[in-house]
Formats: structure tokens, sequence, C-alpha cells
């Protein structure tokens, strides 16, 4: 899994532009686990903020660097960079109840 940027936008020309949520996926290659969370992620994305997000997946066996940046200390790891405040899920985002609780997702839900 290379880092990449999966992007969704609603393509009205007349609506208001929505509130784009920025999410940070940190993974360690392509072990079940992180597979696991990537899709249940994009699941949890596209019924909830369709058109509305934007994900950017770090493998830090490519770039263990870039987890310093957030304190990565386990992994997978969501970030939640916009909207602030910035929160973090860790695991494999299989429990939709918790990770919708924890990006503050479950009153537009």
């Amino acid at each position: 899994m290379n880092t990449r940027t999966a992007k969704r936008r609603e393509s009205n020309s007349n609506a208001r532009p929505a509130k784009v949520w920025q999410l940070r996926l940190y993974v360690a290659g392509q072990t079940p686990k992180s597979l696991a969370a990537f899709s249940n992620l994009k699941k949890i994305c596209e019924n909830h903020l369709k058109g509305r997000y934007r994900i950017e997946v770090i493998d830090l066996v490519e770039r263990p660097q870039l987890s310093r940046g957030d304190q990565i200390v386990a992994i997978p790891t969501l970030v939640r960079k916009l909207p602030v405040p910035v929160r973090k899920i860790i695991g494999d985002l299989s429990d939709t109840e918790r990770v919708l609780v924890g990006l503050d997702l479950r009153a537009t839900a």
C-alpha cells in the first residue's frame, strides 16, 4: 500500500461547498489489519461523509519518519486532521459505532 490520497467531491456546482474532512490513516504495509482498516474507513466515509472527505494513507514501512508528526505509537491509527480538534482512533476500524463516536460523526449519521 503506497502513500496515496482518495478524494471524493460532489459535482453540483450550485451547491455551497461542504466542509471536507481530512483523515490520515497510518498503516504498516499490506497486512490484513491495515487492509481491513482502509476498507472499513472507506465504507464509513461513503456512508456518512459522501463527497466530503479526503483520506491520506501513510505506510510507515516505507516512510517511518512520518509517524513523529502525529505521535503514532500503534498501527493502524486513524487521525482526523480536519475538522478540529484532532482525534485519533487505533485499530482496524471494524467497530463502526466506536469509529462514528470517535470521529464525532454520530450526530450527522
